[in-house]
């Protein structure tokens, strides 16, 4: 067959098994045959970008009724009961038989990786003459390629993905092959659980998905059951509605922006870095801030520019998710930190220093910021391993995961918006006690301006994300706060501030006077 085209191929061997008179094979050979089977499949969804719906349907037609001929051979005689089953990389498969003499009380379920099935078998073979009965399960990992979910037609416009493996559920070589009760199938969720889409328990139909008969039996994030009064190919396809079109101009600003506020980030570091800074300016919750903040739109900056390349790499999305889950809380947790800081300096304004280096050292702060967001993310793997990784490589919104983020966050937004009432009562107090020391009130004033200005710019574009609802002006707008943290945080903290307003000065007229003297050597040594 290795010379001909996958189609060809899939079409010949289609032939053969077609030809097949034995009721009983191997189940080596049944294996083989499956194998080559859909090794051709696959070759054939490979190059079907031009094939049409209803070729797709045509060959997945004649894989369902190919593989259910084979796993029927299966099939052989027996008094008590017996059962054979396989696994390969695009099936699994499981044959149960009973006869006259069965032992059994209940029928066992039939499971796969990803789906299973209970199915009153002994009381079926009772309606028998011969008191026998066998069913066939098959579980096909790939099937979807062909039976695509588009293919469930609905009235309303949605988005239809496929929720589980397909799977079969025949009764091959049973005389009497009428239910006695419905079929319970349990679908495992093979792609991310959205609680407000629809869900539906479908079968297939020669060209189409079908509803009719089958109904969702109960369901959670993890799984759904479906129970149907017939047997036939069945599936698990879940509807949501049409995302709204991506504004190229929109993901345009994203990009600008976010590449100007990591600029700023930079510059904001290089500064706290190299200039000098007073003793009493305790700049370390500032520096993490913008190292957290920097590390972390850069990395997702990369992630969304790369999705197409990540995403199917689920281990490195989910490291890559748990991290920015990770840096985006300790900047958030070093926000908390910067808050107490500016408190204890309202209340203890001569007292400073010496409170500073007593109770919040640098190296105690550094536990602190980086600490509690470890601790919160390693907590949320431990309670929910498979939380991270979304479709965009963020948290998943499967069973509240996405509160072990945003309840943090809202906890340290209410404790800072506590703390900014209590600094503004002490200012208050000290305004009407301190009116001899104006000057030290002014420098806390801007001190107070500062902290708070960098709040509401850290904090408002979370709060905003709530109210967008695609709204222009809103996305807009909370685009723009989100992704200038860094600017705001240079403005306010350097350019702002005169000292280090100076030492740029200094540093300028510095670089210009070496490059007037080189340029003065290179003048000299060309004339002379």
């Amino acid at each position: 067959f290795q010379s001909q085209t996958p189609g060809g191929c899939l079409q010949k061997i289609f032939e053969e098994i077609e030809t097949i008179t034995d009721q009983v094979l191997p189940l080596n050979t049944v294996r083989n045959i499956l194998t080559m089977a859909f090794n051709a499949s696959e070759k054939i969804v490979e190059s079907s970008s031009s094939a049409s719906p209803t070729e797709l349907a045509s060959y997945g037609n004649r894989v369902l009724k190919t593989s259910e001929k084979l796993i029927s051979t299966l099939v052989k005689p027996t008094d008590t009961s017996a059962s054979v089953n396989f696994t390969l990389p695009a099936v699994e498969g499981q044959v149960f038989m009973v006869g006259p003499q069965v032992t059994l009380h209940k029928m066992p379920r039939l499971d796969t990786t990803n789906s299973s099935v209970d199915i009153d078998l002994i009381g079926m073979s009772k309606n028998n003459i011969e008191r026998s009965a066998a069913v066939a399960f098959m579980s096909y990992v790939t099937m979807e390629n062909l039976l695509k979910p588009d293919f469930f037609n609905t009235s309303n416009d949605t988005v239809k993905t496929m929720m589980s493996t397909v799977i079969s559920v025949t009764l091959p070589k049973t005389t009497n092959t009428k239910l006695t009760k419905p079929v319970n199938f349990t679908f495992r969720h093979i792609r991310e659980f959205d609680h407000s889409g629809s869900h539906s328990c479908v079968y297939w139909n020669i060209s189409e998905w079908i509803a009719d008969g089958c109904y969702v039996l109960e369901f959670n994030s993890s799984y759904t059951v479906c129970s149907c009064v017939h047997l036939s190919t069945f599936a698990l396809i879940m509807q949501t509605s049409r995302p709204p079109e991506s504004d190229p101009l929109l993901e345009q600003l994203n990009l600008v922006c976010v590449i100007v506020g990591l600029v700023f980030f930079s510059l904001a570091l290089l500064t706290f870095a190299f200039c000098q800074w007073s003793s009493l300016v305790n700049n370390v919750a500032r520096i993490n801030i913008c190292i957290s903040l920097l590390l972390a739109h850069l990395l997702f900056l990369l992630t969304q520019q790369f999705l197409n390349l990540i995403r199917p790499q689920q281990v490195l999305c989910a490291v890559i998710s748990g991290l920015l889950h990770f840096l985006f809380l300790s900047g958030f947790v070093w926000m908390f930190i910067e808050a107490v800081l500016l408190f204890i300096c309202v209340k203890n304004l001569s007292k400073i220093s010496s409170k500073k280096r007593a109770v919040l050292s640098t190296g105690f702060l550094c536990v602190i910021g980086y600490v509690v967001a470890l601790v919160v993310v390693c907590v949320s793997v431990g309670l929910v391993p498979k939380g991270y990784g979304s479709e965009h490589c963020w948290i998943k919104l499967d069973k509240g995961f996405i509160w072990s983020f945003l309840g943090p966050v809202c906890v340290i937004l209410a404790a800072n918006t506590i703390l900014f009432i209590n600094i503004v009562i002490s200012l208050n107090s000290a305004f009407k006690s301190l009116n001899a020391e104006v000057s030290q009130i002014k420098q806390t004033k801007i001190m107070v301006f500062k902290t708070l200005a960098q709040f509401v710019v850290l904090g408002c574009p979370w709060i905003l994300g709530v109210f967008t609802d695609n709204r222009k002006v809103l996305e807009i707008i909370f685009l723009i706060l989100n992704s200038q943290q860094g600017t705001f945080i240079f403005l306010i903290y350097c350019v702002l501030n005169k000292k280090v307003r100076e030492q740029y000065r200094k540093f300028f007229r510095c670089l210009c006077s070496n490059n007037t003297e080189d340029y003065s050597v290179t003048f000299r040594v060309t004339t002379e």
